[in-house]
């Protein structure tokens, strides 16, 4: 079950890049995601009632999904989504937030307690050589400061949303823990608009409206599941090895629908990066 729900976040969250530039071309970037977690929190909202699950509850059980929230759906997405919007190449955010495992790894001990191995670092190096070899290095000649900071806080953000999700391990329903974190997402990129940007926009053409349909469906209400799932049912170094394939699975997407380019190094990456996550997760006979 948990592999099967594993290969399925891949394939969603991946799907996530193909869709993210589309988005920031029809609207600045916080003003998308504010409208995408408005959604996603209704539709919890009513999950939750179909579901016959109490969504009023303590504070105690509230305030940690609503901070969690921020981190991932606020600092993490807002950072990638502006990072983009303001120049910096999608690779490069893709390689510094494909950092998250190593960092996740580096501090899953002290913080969780858990048991590092030096199995599950072999596994850890790998995966990131694979998705570097998939991403590349073709940079440019210069990048903007402001998206590089915003990536690397957005790096920050996933890897502390990730360990305090482990730690806090509420008993919510996951259907109402998510309504909490997306009003929380949508709560933030709200306050950003109010007081950062003074003319938001979202053109509402079509191939907005396809993006981010994408973006709320699959991969907020699917994706976002799974990985919440799996956190609560797996170690947090183990869960996060998963994100080498992210890049490499982007790249066979994006051949795939988009026709871009992949080479043999791309392959060879993502036969790498296969290799580093299945030594970092697979469990002992």
């Amino acid at each position: 079950m948990i592999k099967f729900l594993t290969l399925i976040f891949i394939l969603l969250w991946s799907s996530a890049f193909i869709t993210t530039k589309p988005i920031i071309d029809y609207s600045d970037p916080f003003a998308a995601l504010s409208f995408r977690f408005l959604i996603v929190a209704i539709g919890f909202y009513f999950y939750s009632l179909f579901s016959k699950h109490k969504v009023l509850v303590s504070s105690k059980n509230i305030l940690p999904s609503i901070s969690t929230g921020i981190l991932f759906h606020g600092f993490y997405l807002g950072g990638v989504f502006y990072s983009i919007s303001i120049g910096l190449p999608t690779g490069i955010a893709a390689l510094i937030v494909t950092l998250q495992p190593v960092l996740t790894n580096a501090l899953a001990g002290p913080v969780l307690n858990e048991k590092i191995t030096l199995k599950k670092w072999l596994g850890v190096i790998l995966g990131f050589a694979g998705a570097v070899l998939v991403i590349g290095f073709d940079v440019g000649k210069s990048l903007p400061s402001l998206g590089v900071l915003a990536v690397i806080i957005s790096l920050i953000a996933v890897t502390a949303a990730t360990l305090w999700q482990k730690k806090i391990s509420n008993n919510l329903p996951l259907s109402v823990s998510n309504f909490y974190q997306a009003i929380g997402g949508f709560l933030f990129h709200l306050f950003i608009i109010s007081f950062l940007i003074q003319k938001p926009f979202i053109i509402f053409s079509k191939t907005f409206i396809v993006a981010i349909s994408h973006q709320i469906f699959l991969v907020s209400f699917g994706a976002f599941t799974i990985l919440m799932f799996l956190i609560k049912n797996n170690s947090a170094s183990k869960t996060v090895s998963v994100f080498f394939l992210i890049p490499p699975t982007s790249a066979i997407m994006a051949f795939i629908f988009l026709g871009e380019k992949l080479d043999s190094i791309d392959i060879v990456g993502f036969l790498i990066a296969t290799i580093g996550v299945y030594i970092a997760t697979r469990e002992k006979k």
